[in-house]
């Protein structure tokens, strides 16, 4: 696909097959087993490890993880970067967000390690994330657009084998078509993340998904999908990561139409189906 949504199959390779496409389209993420290395992974918490340090968190020690979770991020070491542009997260960007429309992850953005603990982590609201007006001190003022401005993906990274006991992510499966048809009335201006608050809760009746898998696997998710974290009742650290796949330049999606783009196909498509 180019950066205008045509389809050019002799240029696009093919990672994701058609159903999974059109479970992004319709559900709002696909799960990509595989997407990394555990080589990479392995080397990866090597290097988070030794930042957890500083909070006194020692990788074999249970009794020095006292924190439910401690958020590290922006990281740029060479496995951390080789494990978010690995020839096969490349092509399924192409497939998802169109060839030529996104820019290469250069770190990995915000990095919550998540520690077995029966405290409240004092983080697990369903949210959206925003994605662009980042100079307001207030994050709640912080806003998202129909055209998803400034975010291209939503992404997770597991650092981790995940579990059903270690802290998964929270996904509600559709959520994504509730949020574009409650963003088409503000335009280009878009709504914050106060405003979307009743818009997320009205999310509520569509069905919950876990991000479990083993390490190496990446959740590619529309920008729209409502998710939340949740408390860690495992046994080993939790370690995920959230980068936004960037748009190469703004505004990314033009007629989200007539666009081929798979993530402007699930806006649309929910538009029509909100007639």
């Amino acid at each position: 696909m180019t950066a205008s949504g045509k389809t050019e199959n002799s240029k696009l390779a093919q990672v994701l097959t058609e159903t999974q496409v059109q479970q992004f389209i319709s559900d709002g993420f696909v799960k990509v087993e595989h997407a990394f290395s555990r080589e990479l992974a392995n080397e990866a918490r090597t290097v988070f490890w030794k930042d957890l340090r500083a909070y006194g968190c020692v990788p074999d020690d249970p009794d020095t993880w006292t924190y439910p979770v401690i958020r590290l991020g922006m990281y740029d070491q060479k496995p951390v970067v080789a494990a978010a542009n690995t020839t096969a997260l490349r092509a399924a960007f192409d497939q998802l967000a169109g060839q030529g429309c996104w820019l290469p992850c250069r770190s990995v953005g915000t990095l919550p390690v998540r520690f077995p603990s029966p405290d409240d982590p004092g983080d697990t609201g369903w949210h959206v994330d925003a994605s662009f007006d980042y100079e307001k001190s207030d994050f709640m003022d912080w806003r998202v657009n129909i055209r998803s401005r400034g975010r291209a993906l939503l992404m997770l990274f597991l650092f981790t084998d995940v579990g059903e006991e270690d802290a998964p992510t929270r996904l509600r499966a559709g959520s994504h078509k509730d949020i574009a048809r409650a963003l088409v009335p503000a335009g280009e201006a878009g709504l914050s993340l106060r405003e979307l608050i009743p818009h997320i809760a009205d999310t509520s009746a569509r069905p919950e998904v876990i991000a479990t898998g083993s390490a190496g696997t990446v959740y590619l998710c529309h920008p729209f999908l409502v998710h939340s974290a949740q408390m860690h009742r495992g046994s080993e650290p939790r370690f995920l990561a959230q980068p936004p796949l960037l748009p190469r330049s703004e505004p990314w999606l033009g007629s989200l139409e007539q666009s081929n783009v798979p993530v402007a196909r699930a806006i649309s498509l929910a538009l029509e189906e909100g007639m």
